[in-house]
């Protein structure tokens, strides 16, 4: 089981998002995006938050907020690596054991999915746990910001080993392809040896940094909740968020 002082929940925010700029400090409810995701973190109580970022204006909200935010490179390839920078500047002891790596862009996120999440950790086989949701109907399944899950359930399990991660929607595997939501938990040494391996050729063409691990032999653990977290990477999205938000 996972305990307050060795469990971490790291969010990764940067400005230089392509298709909404600008995305953390974005505003839903006169509150910036990266302030509605931290404080989801700090209510789960799961462990320290801590805000990973290459942008002084997130450090500066964070730290209005009281809460605890760090400079990074800019020159990350993922998020994921961007989170173990962050790891390694606070953390020189070591205590943490276990990483959440929570997506600044899910401003929904509750507290059930991000226990979920790290619980899948407790099976000593998982390197990686992550969550996914059934999709609404093939017409949601094809937008390609909705990255595709491929997983097997056995009968009345909700978990399952990920077999591989897509944007392409591909109708006759309709039934095992499910909505991945962005967020991840990792064991520490998992984490490590992530960060370490050389960026993969599908990573890098489909820009899905769980393909590395994937291609790598690591195991993705996935569990299945009922419908997905909300996400926002379009100005629509925002849009839609900021409506159900009102």
């Amino acid at each position: 089981m996972s305990s307050q002082q060795s469990t971490a929940i790291i969010i990764p925010a940067r400005l230089a998002s392509k298709r909404l700029p600008n995305k953390p400090l974005l505003e839903i409810n006169s509150k910036t995006m990266i302030e509605h995701v931290w404080e989801n973190a700090i209510n789960s109580q799961l462990g320290m938050v801590i805000v990973a970022t290459d942008s002084q204006e997130i450090i500066d909200v964070i730290q209005r907020r009281n809460g605890i935010a760090y400079m990074t490179s800019e020159n990350h390839q993922s998020g994921t690596d961007r989170i173990y920078e962050a790891l390694k500047i606070f953390d020189h002891n070591r205590a943490i054991e276990k990483v959440i790596n929570l997506q600044g862009d899910l401003p929904t996120i509750d507290q059930f999915a991000l226990k979920e999440v790290l619980n899948l950790l407790d099976s000593a086989e998982v390197d990686i746990g992550t969550l996914v949701a059934p999709f609404k109907d093939f017409d949601e399944m094809q937008k390609a910001q909705y990255v595709k899950a491929e997983c097997y359930f056995k009968s009345n399990s909700i978990k399952a080993r990920a077999n591989n991660f897509t944007r392409i929607a591909n109708k006759e595997k309709m039934e095992n392809l499910y909505h991945h939501v962005g967020i991840y938990s990792y064991r520490r040494k998992a984490l490590e040896k992530f960060v370490k391996l050389k960026q993969t050729n599908r990573e890098k063409e489909e820009k899905l940094e769980q393909l590395r691990a994937i291609e790598n032999n690591m195991h993705i653990e996935v569990s299945l909740i009922n419908s997905p977290i909300l996400g926002i990477d379009t100005q629509e999205d925002l849009d839609n968020i900021r409506e159900i938000q009102k």
